[in-house]
């Protein structure tokens, strides 16, 4: 059997075994839209601001942010914490001295959150033009689809490159929420940002979870010509680059002592 279609059967087995856990097809699925409601309950009384003289309602504006959480835990969280744990059970070890090529382990792993995290962006944005009559992007529609695609694949790549540092499966759950929880609120993600103090507005353009809201929801709501925003694109292929590198390097397949 060639590599390719041992990846394939890696993402089928993959898959069969996220669809044979209720509990966690559940809440990946779910809780996204817990905090769309949320948040949609107490805040979307009001308007936001969007871009230069556009307003949406604020839970119109939580359709296109959650969908970036949403896309943020099925790669990032996810895929950390799940490889954590495999490898402190051995499973990475055996997988890694198996006939299963390395990149078909990966590329199942990746594959599998990316149909995910786009299944996920469905729901949200199906849930938000149902109940908040969001309109979803047509003429953006492109550029939606490329700013998922990309976002996801970079998140993906981070959440393996962060595995490398969390010293157990027990603490995997507190590094993961501690390096992402605090950048939701400071990226447009959870609260919208309008008018913040400079310091803040610089320190959240540093990481790519803001650049990552910012092109999703500006392709969302068509803030621009095509929707495509190639600077927040830029910076999130960088840190794919960077994210790429590390993980090549402290990725480990066996368990700590």
């Amino acid at each position: 059997m060639n590599d390719l279609r041992l990846a394939l059967r890696q993402v089928w087995y993959i898959n069969k075994a996220f669809l044979r856990n209720p509990a966690s097809l559940f809440f990946t699925l779910i809780f996204p839209l817990m905090f769309l409601v949320i948040f949609s309950v107490i805040f979307g009384n009001g308007h936001v601001q969007v871009g230069p003289g556009q307003t949406v309602r604020v839970a119109t504006f939580y359709v296109p942010s959650i969908a970036a959480f949403s896309v943020i835990t099925a790669c990032y969280t996810n895929i950390a914490i799940s490889l954590t744990f495999s490898r402190d059970s051995g499973a990475l070890k055996r997988i890694h001295g198996s006939p299963l090529p390395v990149w078909s382990y990966m590329f199942a792993r990746i594959f599998h959150s990316v149909v995910i995290a786009i299944l996920l962006v469905g729901i949200c944005a199906a849930f938000g033009a149902v109940f908040y009559g969001a309109t979803l992007p047509t003429s953006t529609l492109p550029a939606f689809a490329v700013t998922l695609v990309i976002g996801a694949a970079v998140f993906c790549i981070l959440g393996v490159a962060i595995s490398g540092f969390i010293p157990n499966a027990d603490a995997s759950p507190a590094v993961v929420n501690g390096t992402v929880l605090p950048l939701l609120f400071i990226s447009n993600v959870f609260i919208p940002l309008q008018n913040p103090p400079p310091w803040l507005d610089i320190l959240g353009k540093i990481f790519p979870v803001r650049h990552f809201a910012d092109a999703l929801i500006g392709s969302f709501f068509n803030l621009n010509g095509s929707g495509l925003h190639t600077d927040d694109l830029l910076v999130l292929g960088a840190w794919g680059i960077a994210g790429l590198v590390v993980g090549i390097r402290f990725f480990q397949w066996e368990p700590r002592i």
